[in-house]
């Protein structure tokens, strides 16, 4: 019996209320970064300014497909598979700290030849996007964050452990949709679907598990090896961060303080804040219309200055 993977994508990006401005399927591409193999979506338009987007943890690049397909006609869009994440490789010594997926960062915009480019990142993606701008502020022409901050919320964090530290191989890709229906209830099934379709991967004994690295789903690695920088070092680094930025905040996240997010625009007359209702942390997918939304005043307002 074939499984049922939900929509097809432009169908799906209808559906969700995103723009479509040109039916386009970005193109798998791969690079070697620092020793590893890592896998991008490349959705073309070589002769336009560049996005480069990293997704959150336990996610994968086409967490940016309906963002990608609204902006695509405008921006050359490239979404990275992360380390470990995906059908990126895995890092053998297990190194998932924050600093190596930054050098990866670096490295892949080195090889890609990429120059004064935007950057958007989600939470992980997020905190590894104002790391990068803050090091590199001759490269990033303005820097979008997505629900992630300096400081985080432990319920939140918490609540996405406590998910992805259960079972990690199921008998069927059915099971992790019912799974996850319980984890996200306000996405519809068809979107759940079309999700999971790129984050799990049927294994010899026809059952099913995540693509990215198991060794993340351990609590206390993760504790141990997957390190970030400490408040006090993240809010240097979010002090150093010049070009023009946008905070996107779910306005029922749990992982973003609204306090935080306002603390994080304060004194900083290129940074703006915007809410998206009806969204939690994954803002992206629990919206997709309302981060489009949120994203077009600031992509126009770079455009009209000629940044």
């Amino acid at each position: 019996m074939a499984e049922d993977f939900g929509l097809p994508l432009l169908e799906a990006a209808r559906r969700a209320g995103t723009t479509v401005a040109e039916e386009r399927q970005p193109k798998d591409r791969f690079v070697q970064v620092n020793g590893l193999k890592l896998h991008y979506l490349d959705w073309g338009g070589r002769n336009e300014p560049v996005v480069l987007c990293l997704h959150g943890f336990a996610q994968n690049a086409h967490t940016w497909d309906f963002a990608a397909l609204a902006l695509c006609q405008r921006y050359h869009m490239l979404a990275l598979d992360q380390r470990g994440h995906g059908d990126s490789a895995w890092a053998p010594d297990g190194d998932y700290s924050q600093e190596a997926q930054v050098r990866d960062a670096e490295e892949f915009v080195r090889v890609l030849g990429l120059q004064r480019f935007l950057l958007m990142g989600l939470s992980m993606g997020g905190r590894n996007a104002y790391l990068y701008a803050a090091r590199h502020p001759e490269q990033v022409q303005a820097l979008v964050v997505v629900d992630t901050g300096p400081e985080t919320r432990r319920q939140g964090v918490q609540r996405i452990t406590s998910f992805v530290a259960q079972d990690d191989v199921l008998d069927s890709f059915e099971a992790f949709v019912q799974r996850t229906r319980g984890y996200q209830p306000n996405r519809p099934e068809w979107q759940v679907r079309g999700s999971l379709k790129h984050n799990l991967k049927r294994i010899e004994d026809g059952r099913w598990t995540w693509k990215y690295d198991a060794v993340l789903r351990d609590p206390q690695y993760r504790l141990r090896r997957q390190q970030m920088l400490a408040p006090e070092a993240a809010w240097q680094a979010w002090g150093q961060i010049r070009c023009p930025t946008l905070i996107v905040r779910g306005a029922e996240s749990d992982i973003l303080d609204a306090s935080v997010a306002q603390r994080m625009q304060q004194g900083r007359a290129s940074c703006h804040l915007v809410e998206v209702p009806k969204a939690g942390h994954l803002v992206p997918g629990d919206n997709p219309a309302g981060f489009e939304q949120a994203l077009m005043p600031f992509l126009a307002k770079l455009e009209g200055q000629g940044t």
